[in-house]
């Protein structure tokens, strides 16, 4: 489902870095560079069993078949950095669509702060990925609240022991190529697949995280984000507008990292729509489309150990995790959207690797025996399971 490294200036690391209390490993990567510019990439793999249908004629997933192995993603990044200026494009291939999942354009300055244009990275929850260190996520990417990539410019600036964002994005990403050309991206958008529905426009944010550390040598990053855009109809059903707020927590002690997160959003939408009501809103990513509650609450948590293994030549370190999440939506006749997550990263050089065991009561990437649609009314709540490896090798 993602990708959590970044190359740090020209060095070559494998402890990884912290970025709002979260650990982010960076893999030894042998990327080339040209003068300010560098190139490099990664191309995963996975292996995926689980609750699902057979397949005929195509390898399946199923449990009875013995699961499959599919291309994930390759993908090429090329950053850009000359004195004060700075700046990244990274484009993806998956199997049967590809898009642009990052291109902007930045300038650092003195007193550390640093604008972006273009496509980037919306600032929201408590670090880049939410609160998850999974492969799976957590659910509030499925609903367009973390790791949302849209096009717009941000201002990120440190000051004592404070963080400030601070973004004004005109539009999402846009979609590219793919059987649905509207989803066909990489962050889940409300997409208008009908041409008679809504699309996003003019969405502001704020995020502010206090960093602390406490006599007993506990670090805490305690933060508050906030975001509110237009949704454009191109229909006869009125504008609307979407909104999200959220407070989040990331202590760390020793090797332990502990990540909470609770947020309220709500996509008002008039029930003139395609979708014929304003408890459901289409959005879409990774070339699908599903239906998602228009309110919600998400209470969101992440346990992780970090854990060196300088006995083991075969493994770097490793990082075990286990997750829950839920979309717990207000409206009376949908069922909650329930996930948990147990699983572990492990690094060796340039790869990273990730085991997922992921059991889910409404995810339409868990399982497929209870139907779709399951992040909006998911009228059968069934728990699913899907055991998931990810293969991982970066360049």
């Amino acid at each position: 489902m993602r990708i959590i490294f970044a190359k740090t200036g020209g060095s070559l690391l494998t402890a990884g870095l912290l970025t709002a209390g979260l650990l982010l490993p960076t893999p030894v990567a042998a990327s080339i560079e040209l003068g300010p510019l560098t190139l490099g990439g990664a191309m995963r793999v996975n292996y995926t069993i689980g609750d699902y249908e057979p397949e005929i004629g195509s390898p399946s997933r199923a449990e009875g078949d013995g699961g499959n192995f599919t291309l994930d993603t390759f993908r090429l990044n090329l950053d850009y950095a000359q004195d004060q200026w700075v700046g990244k494009v990274e484009y993806r291939f998956y199997d049967g669509y590809h898009f642009l999942h990052t291109g902007w354009l930045g300038y650092n300055f003195p007193d550390d702060a640093q604008l972006q244009v273009g496509v980037n990275r919306v600032p929201f929850g408590p670090g880049p990925y939410g609160v998850s260190q999974s492969w799976m996520f957590d659910q509030h990417y499925y609903v367009g609240l973390a790791d949302d990539m849209d096009l717009g410019v941000k201002y990120t600036r440190p000051f004592d022991n404070w963080t400030l964002d601070v973004a004004y994005y005109y539009a999402d990403e846009g979609a590219y190529a793919g059987s649905n050309t509207k989803a066909a991206r990489y962050s889940y958008d409300v997409v208008d697949t009908s041409g008679d529905g809504y699309e996003e426009r003019n969405q502001f944010n704020i995020r502010g995280i206090y960093h602390l550390t406490t006599a007993a040598g506990v670090a805490l990053d305690l933060g508050a984000s906030a975001q509110y855009g237009q949704l454009k109809s191109n229909g006869p059903q009125s504008d609307g507008d979407h909104y999200a707020g959220s407070l989040h927590v990331v202590t760390k002690w020793q090797n332990w990292t502990l990540a909470t997160q609770l947020t309220y959003y709500k996509y008002d939408v008039d029930e003139d729509q395609p979708l014929g009501t304003d408890t459901l809103v289409k959005m879409g990513a990774h070339d699908y489309t599903t239906e998602v509650a228009a309110e919600a609450w998400i209470p969101a948590v992440s346990l992780s150990y970090y854990l060196e293994t300088p006995g083991l030549d075969w493994l770097d370190y490793l990082l075990p995790y286990i997750e829950y999440s839920s979309l717990m939506k207000t409206e009376s006749g949908f069922n909650d959207s329930e996930m948990l997550v147990i699983g572990a990263a492990w690094a060796r050089g340039n790869w990273y690797s990730y085991t997922d065991l992921a059991y889910s009561n409404g995810n339409d990437f868990v399982g497929n025996t209870s139907g779709w649609e399951r992040f909006g009314a998911n009228p059968d709540d069934k728990w699913e399971y899907r055991f998931n490896i990810n293969f991982g090798y970066y360049f």
